[in-house]
């Protein structure tokens, strides 16, 4: 839950930028919540806020009713970019979560083996990140970090980088992994069709600085199948209530780009 959050930065010319102004943003237990908003207008920061890689300025951000101090341990982040460790067999990476939390190298292997199972990676245990594709690599990095059962599931924009065929893919893998324990999910994406088919709530967020514009409740029923899910009429109704409001911000944060000067560019 964040509070009446505001967040700033120095700009290289030495101004203070307000980057997130008065967020009021709450999710549920086991509820998934997909945030949406033009580029730049602080949905990443707004994750770093939650995991506790940064603190606000004002306001409170909170978890379980408890202020956020650190990265917690029922708190899990699966990155736009690849963060599996290169050295590590996928066998070691997905175990490396259950290890440095004192299982021991049976246990953490047995449990690996298991969510790398899960994900339609078994076989490939012994590979490293290099010589797997794109999507394996996400699916590892899921297994990665579902392995250690978050409470709380910070994803920004995981998909991104993936073609539209895997991503659909990957779509699907995560609601199944979801649905096996159930976290409190924040999905940050730019495709308003990927929040829709995947959130019980997609929030849109103003052009920055950045606060919460208008919530909207995703009333389709579940168990989902992303692929399918997109052609039926009520997908489609909820899709153009959205855009009208995110397509507003988008147009704001566009023009600000093309009027900027270099140096406010930069």
């Amino acid at each position: 839950m964040m509070r009446n959050v505001t967040k700033s930065f120095n700009t290289p010319q030495g101004e203070n930028h307000d980057v997130l102004r008065d967020i009021n943003l709450s999710v549920g237990a086991g509820e998934f919540t997909a945030v949406v908003g033009p580029t730049g207008c602080g949905k990443s920061t707004t994750l770093s806020l939650i995991c506790g890689l940064a603190r606000p300025d004002v306001g409170e951000v909170l978890v379980d009713g408890r202020p956020v101090e650190g990265m917690g341990k029922d708190v899990g982040f699966v990155f736009q970019t690849d963060a599996v460790f290169p050295w590590k067999t996928v066998l070691g990476n997905v175990a490396a979560g259950p290890r440095f939390r004192g299982a021991s190298r049976r246990e953490a292997h047995a449990e690996a083996t298991d969510w790398i199972r899960r994900v339609g990676l078994a076989g490939f245990e012994r590979y490293h990140p290099h010589q797997l594709s794109g999507g394996m690599r996400k699916r590892v990095a899921l297994a990665q970090t579902m392995i250690n059962r978050p409470r709380v599931l910070l994803m920004d924009e995981p998909f991104s980088g993936l073609d539209v065929q895997t991503r659909q893919i990957m779509s699907d893998e995560l609601l199944s992994l979801w649905d096996l324990t159930r976290p409190s999910v924040v999905f940050v994406t730019h495709d308003l069709e990927e929040a829709i088919s995947l959130a019980d709530t997609v929030v849109v967020m103003t052009a920055g600085p950045a606060t919460v514009k208008e919530t909207f409740t995703i009333d389709l029923p579940r168990p989902r199948n992303p692929r399918e899910i997109r052609h039926t009429p009520e997908f489609v109704r909820l899709h153009e209530r959205i855009w009208e409001s995110l397509r507003d911000e988008v147009q704001v944060a566009y023009r600000r780009t093309v009027t900027a000067t270099p140096d406010t560019a930069a």
